[in-house]
């Protein structure tokens, strides 16, 4: 199942805000960034994991 797919399922809400914030940025924001960043401005105490898939293994 792709990632989108998912997070529209899973949290509606964080990716209806995403969508827009992607929106208005004209293509400049990916709606995976946008959902990240939404995701920490409407729930801080997940900002840990905000950079999870985006670090080098090691």
């Amino acid at each position: 199942m792709n990632t989108s797919v998912l997070r529209w399922l899973l949290s509606p809400r964080t990716s209806w805000h995403a969508w827009r914030v992607a929106r208005a940025s004209h293509g400049n924001l990916t709606f995976d960034a946008a959902w990240r960043r939404t995701r920490i401005n409407i729930h801080p105490d997940e900002k840990p994991y905000q950079r999870h898939g985006h670090l080098p293994n090691g």
